[in-house]
């Protein structure tokens, strides 16, 4: 029997697709109609970084009372500005839900309500919410709580010391190099300020007035390269590059976008970007105004029978590093610009894993979910312990080889890793 472009998609990222709802995917596979609209949407995109819509959102679904997000006067939910002790960092998207109140307005909240904003206010998927809210709170807070910027008072509740950092803290282990909108840290002294020309960059690669997950894994090849050649410290971290830096770039589109009845996938238009980022002015004349992103009027999430789970969220990942292989290399500069020197992978795994085979099956899913309990070795035994509890769940089904630890020595020889941060 021959099978369909669509149907050999469906064989091919099997692996990703087994815990996506097994109704919506026969529904594409059964019915001729959606299956040809399927195929006809892969062909269009097959050389793009958007391959893996076809395959989890292949019927058009739009609810405008169950999409709606409103945060009109009198919603509960309507912007209020951030005072100068409420904490906004490096996430334009947390900044967003604290100025909206749907995190507390001082911006340190805990594990739960970070799955509850996220799950309820953008779509994104259980597993994934849970997964990434309880890494904020292993990596950047006391493993019940975690602040979007920097370190919390004791009046906010904050702990203290080597877990309190959070989000502007947390540099090569949650927040990395290479972002869309904010400056590396050893080549600025800051990770979390919007920078008004990046963003411009960020348009100037997204023309037609609209951003698409196109132009969006464009622009992230075109800052990785710069990054390479600015930065003499700049680091593709095992878990900070490979995992974190897909997600701050395929968020943008996959969280952002407003949907309609016309766009139920998402469109993604200038004065839509520009609400969530907190930018002011036009095309040519940005200005960033820190702290202020906001949740757009009139704007509708994704569809909730389309929640952005892991699954959607790696294939899109592996969707990048193949138009962009280099996204996969692991190493960094060696203290001067263009220096650029990579690791092997099954010396830096003990050999559980190598390049050769990282886009097999689910390998590259077990590699990065099993890394982030690695990130740096600087985390307490109990964070540690809490995150590979999470970490044991989310790869529970996918048959991963036991990853038990990574050689830091290979890491070393980078100084973007083994300089020490320190923060105001």
């Amino acid at each position: 029997m021959k099978l369909s472009t669509f149907q050999l998609v469906i064989a091919t990222l099997a692996p990703l697709v087994n815990a996506f709802p097994a109704a919506i995917l026969e529904a594409a596979a059964n019915d001729p109609t959606l299956l040809k609209r399927a195929e006809k949407f892969l062909a269009e995109r097959q050389a793009g970084a958007d391959a893996a819509t076809a395959l989890f959102e292949p019927v058009p679904i739009f609810d405008a009372k169950k999409q709606y997000v409103n945060v009109s006067k009198g919603s509960g939910h309507e912007y209020v500005a951030p005072s100068s002790s409420d904490l906004r960092g490096p996430c334009p998207g947390l900044n967003a839900f604290a100025n909206h109140n749907f995190l507390p307005h001082n911006g340190y909240a805990s594990v739960q309500q970070y799955v509850d904003a996220t799950t309820k206010v953008v779509g994104m998927g259980p597993v994934l919410a849970i997964f990434l809210s309880a890494l904020g709170g292993a990596l950047d807070g006391d493993i019940l709580n975690w602040s979007i910027g920097g370190k919390p008072s004791l009046a906010q509740g904050g702990a203290t010391g080597i877990l309190g950092n959070g989000l502007i803290g947390s540099h090569n282990k949650y927040e990395g190099d290479a972002s869309p909108t904010r400056p590396d840290l050893y080549e600025s002294g800051n990770n979390w300020k919007t920078v008004s020309q990046q963003f411009q960059e960020l348009i100037d690669y997204s023309p037609g007035g609209q951003v698409t997950l196109d132009s969006l894994t464009s622009f992230r090849s075109h800052r990785f390269d710069k990054q390479v050649a600015n930065n003499p410290y700049f680091f593709n971290g095992p878990f900070s590059g490979v995992l974190v830096q897909p997600a701050a770039y395929t968020f943008i589109y996959r969280f952002m976008a407003n949907h309609s009845a016309e766009n139920p996938i998402g469109l993604l238009n200038y004065d839509v970007i520009q609400s969530w980022f907190g930018i002011q002015g036009s095309n040519g004349n940005y200005n960033a105004v820190q702290g202020t992103e906001r949740i757009p009027d009139n704007w509708y999430k994704r569809a909730v029978e389309y929640p952005y789970e892991t699954t959607y969220f790696l294939a899109d990942a592996i969707n990048a590093a193949k138009l962009h292989p280099k996204f996969l290399n692991i190493g960094g500069n060696t203290g001067t610009t263009n220096s650029f020197t990579g690791v092997d992978i099954a010396n830096l795994t003990g050999g559980v894993f190598n390049s050769g085979t990282l886009l097999q099956g689910n390998n590259l899913a077990c590699f990065v979910y099993q890394l982030s309990a690695q990130a740096k070795p600087d985390i307490l035994l109990g964070a540690l312990d809490q995150l590979k509890n999470v970490i044991g769940r989310v790869v529970g089904g996918l048959g991963c080889p036991q990853l038990k630890a990574i050689d830091q020595k290979q890491l070393q020889q980078f100084p973007g890793y083994t300089r020490q941060a320190v923060y105001g």
